[in-house]
């Protein structure tokens, strides 16, 4: 068998893409993984790991990182980590934590440091005093958790408190009524391993009715599930249906459920589940959302960052070439933005600009080449690993990107990042022989915590309580397949042969899918692009496809649909199709808007961590065609309107101008700094507290005239980081900044106070209302905006399916899931 790996191996280093990478090559970035976890554990635990108020006050950091210590060989830090958790951590905090978070987090990471110190001990080396105490504050844990089941479904509250439970006087939890799909259907690893660990079978039984009535509630003619689903009812909230935010870990639970517990029910289901998802939502190399109950009818036309996971899933069921044609375009899409967007388009642009360090990428990245042997899979992760070191590392650790259009920061590093990625980037380049155990013994969690397959016999899961083996097993809707990370293909070109038809779909684009028409239903009659807001006809057309019209205060329109408002059910259907045309017209029309600009503070202290979102203008210097970009000391203009000449032009001359908004036209502002020898122009709206957090991208226009004699760059700030400039210039007197089309690399070397250190945070900046049921909207700019700033929103769709994916689990786009709750969208939901 050796001799036959060998020579695949070889076969693979001879014929796939490029030459194979050295083993020196592969240690030094195996050592490289190394460097960057300790610069981010180090920096960040002393004094930032040890509380985390919306996860219960444990050390949250320090427990989800205890066994990516031991995979590390950082043995001697794992045993002083155990220490710390046992005699610092409490989890009777009178607090309202999210279940789903709290069990990948915080008892997975109690479990899987607990599978590593009983390992470790086994090995006779190291914890020789360990007498399972992780072990019993998981149980601890997960008897606090409990409470949440208390359901007549059986579905967990998405809330519990550790302390007070549930529906107590004292717990403040207890009034939810939905939850994300992932966020129930993501507890069976973790329940079941704690319940076969100790032997009680509690935790298990009640993990397990939880999936069953997910299972029940599918829908039966897609065999897809929601989104969101109503805990007491088993109503769908959101009848949307992805691999990504909000649902991506449940299926992922079913295929790992059945590695773990060797219970043939779930694979069946899974595979139930994944026969549709290829048919209706993979369009390879897309995954795009779908209605379950009109499954051929698109949900949305944007996928978010959560969706990565599921190339490597699909390797570990044995279907290689939709994971290889996914990975692809994830991989372009990263290249061409230096990270996964928190979302993006079909055509692969921003929808959401955030980046919080995601893992699912980097782990998908490591199935596919344990599965391929392809070297390719090498270069992915070098580029991961070069990207994070040019624009996320500060400091203090590594700092989530605000937008990655350009390269501004945000004060957060999530405990996953810690959890996952160093992890899966280190046996991406790690040989067998680096590892301290034999990791075909164990299946990773979502969060990529390692529970051991003996677990498997530990308790006879046909004996369980609850076990749902009462229903009758189709043989044809198994797929006996079993995760292997050994290589599976004897041609090494076939991974090449996949990807090169969608090297370059970013950049020149993809074609999107027309949507749906069932036979005899005709053309809408209205479409988008004849629609007029001062039509009547129109407006009546509207009303009876269930969409009404908002103007909002900024000159644009919104529509919303209610379907249950239409006047027939064929009219709700005209209506979805005039609301998908409308947001793919909104969407071609935002082509042609300016992407964002950066102002990045290049001068002392700074060096160039403090990068601020700018609006960009339609005249005067294009910094997307400089390589340089424009740097000065920037200078208040006087009068700061800008609307005279300048009385101190001697100062602003061979300097950047800062002007405030408004009393005049931004051309005439420009014109005036230009006279007075500015290299550039940076105006500050004058509207108190706006932020580029909140408010839509503004772009500046001209004046109606002709503005080719202004040829210096001019930026806009909304009021908040406009403040940060200012408040800079006050304490530090002389201020150097850079202007271009995104943050250029940044100093890492140089030391900060500790006040400017991230901090964790397990809120996703993505939060607002849910979607609801059977409602959609748009907003489209139909006219001028107040002076000569055009508003354009980067999001093509609304501000409420905006948060929609702030419900996942492996997060967060979540509400609750992997996250946003902690992870924005990580666990993956």
């Amino acid at each position: 068998m050796f001799p036959i790996r060998l020579h695949l191996l070889l076969l693979a280093f001879l014929f796939g893409q490029g030459v194979a990478m050295s083993r020196e090559e592969r240690h030094k970035l195996r050592n490289q993984v190394v460097e960057m976890f300790d610069h981010a554990y180090q920096n960040y635990m002393p004094s930032r790991g040890d509380v985390d108020d919306a996860l219960g006050k444990f050390s949250l950091t320090l427990i989800d990182t205890l066994d990516t210590l031991v995979v590390l060989n950082k043995t001697t830090e794992f045993e002083a980590a155990v220490r710390r958790v046992l005699s610092d951590v409490k989890l009777d905090n009178d607090i309202v934590v999210s279940v789903f978070e709290t069990n990948i987090r915080v008892l997975g990471g109690l479990l899987g440091g607990h599978s590593m110190a009983i390992m470790l001990k086994e090995r006779g080396h190291h914890m020789l005093w360990y007498q399972d105490e992780l072990l019993h504050m998981a149980k601890e844990l997960g008897f606090r958790l409990l409470p949440a089941f208390n359901t007549s479904s059986g579905l967990p509250f998405p809330r519990v408190n550790l302390k007070y439970g549930v529906l107590g006087p004292e717990s403040r939890t207890g009034t939810e009524t939905d939850t994300c799909t992932a966020c129930a259907g993501t507890m069976i690893l973790e329940f079941a391993a704690l319940s076969r660990f100790t032997g009680d079978p509690i935790f298990e039984v009640h993990a397990r009715r939880a999936l069953d009535f997910l299972w029940e509630k599918r829908q039966r003619i897609s065999n897809l599930v929601g989104t969101t689903i109503n805990i007491h009812s088993g109503e769908w909230v959101r009848r949307d249906s992805g691999v990504g935010a909000g649902i991506d870990s449940y299926y992922e639970y079913l295929f790992k459920a059945y590695v773990l517990l060797g219970d043939d029910v779930f694979l069946q289901r899974f595979n139930i589940h994944y026969a549709s998802i290829m048919k209706y939502i993979s369009q390879p190399p897309l995954l795009l959302d779908v209605h379950i109950h009109k499954p051929l009818l698109p949900a949305r036309t944007w996928m978010d960052s959560l969706l990565a996971f599921f190339p490597g899933l699909q390797v570990l069921k044995g279907d290689i070439r939709p994971a290889i044609e996914t990975h692809e375009m994830l991989y372009q899409v990263t290249k061409k933005h230096n990270f996964l967007p928190e979302a993006f388009t079909t055509d692969f642009r921003v929808h959401w600009a955030q980046h919080p360090l995601r893992p699912e990428f980097a782990e998908s990245t490591y199935f596919l080449y344990k599965a391929t042997g392809d070297p390719y899979y090498l270069e992915v992760g070098r580029t991961v690993l070069d990207n994070l070191n040019r624009f996320a590392r500060v400091p203090c650790g590594f700092a989530a990107m605000k937008d990655v259009r350009t390269g501004s920061h945000e004060d957060r590093m999530d405990s996953f990042f810690l959890a996952e990625m160093f992890k899966y980037l280190y046996l991406l380049f790690a040989d067998q022989e680096d590892l301290p155990f034999d990791l075909e013994d164990y299946i990773f969690t979502t969060e990529a915590h390692l529970l051991p397959l003996s677990l498997s016999v530990a308790l006879n899961s046909s004996n369980t309580p609850g076990n749902a083996t009462s229903e009758d097993l189709d043989d044809t809707n198994f797929d006996w397949t079993c995760p292997n990370n050994r290589l599976l293909f004897p041609d090494p070109a076939y991974p090449r042969i996949l990807r090169d038809p969608i090297r370059n779909a970013v950049d020149k684009g993809c074609p999107r899918p027309l949507p749906y028409r069932e036979p005899g239903m005709g053309r809408p009659p209205l479409r988008a692009q004849d629609f007029m807001a001062n039509n009547p006809e129109h407006l009546e057309l509207l009303r009876r496809m269930g969409v009404s019209l908002i103007h909002l205060k900024d000159g644009r329109v919104q529509l919303v649909q209610h379907a249950t408002q239409a006047v027939s059910a064929v009219a709700a259907e005209d209506g979805m199709r005039f609301m998908q045309e409308m947001m793919e017209l909104s969407s071609q029309q935002q082509k042609e808007q300016l992407p964002p600009r950066a102002i990045q503070i290049v001068s002392h202290p700074f060096f160039g961590r403090v990068v601020l979102t700018a609006g960009p203008a339609q005249f005067g210097t294009d910094l997307s065609k400089s390589s340089t970009g424009v740097r000065g000391f920037v200078t208040v203009a006087e009068p700061y309107s800008g609307c005279a000449e300048l009385s101190n032009g001697e100062y602003v001359q061979g300097r950047i101008a800062l002007l405030q908004r408004g009393q005049c036209m931004f051309a005439e502002k420009a014109r005036h700094i230009q006279k007075a020898g500015a290299v550039g122009g940076i105006v500050i709206d004058d509207n108190d507290g706006s932020s580029s957090d909140t408010a839509p991208l503004f772009q500046m226009a001209g004046d109606g005239h002709s503005t080719d004699d202004v040829h210096l760059p001019i930026l806009f700030l909304f009021h908040k980081e406009g403040n940060i400039l200012l408040d800079a210039l006050k304490e530090y007197g002389e201020v150097e900044v850079l202007l271009s089309d995104k943050a250029r690399d940044r100093g890492v070397d140089v030391h900060e106070e500790e006040k400017g250190c991230i901090t964790e945070k397990t809120t996703p900046s993505l939060q607002g209302p849910g979607d609801h049921l059977h409602t959609s909207s748009v907003e489209l700019d139909v006219s001028v905006a107040e002076e000569d700033v055009s508003q354009v929103d980067e999001d093509t769709s609304p501000q409420e399916e905006k948060a929609e994916s702030a419900e996942s689990s492996r997060t967060d786009p979540s509400g609750e899931g992997k996250e946003p709750e902690g992870k924005a969208p990580e666990g993956r939901a």
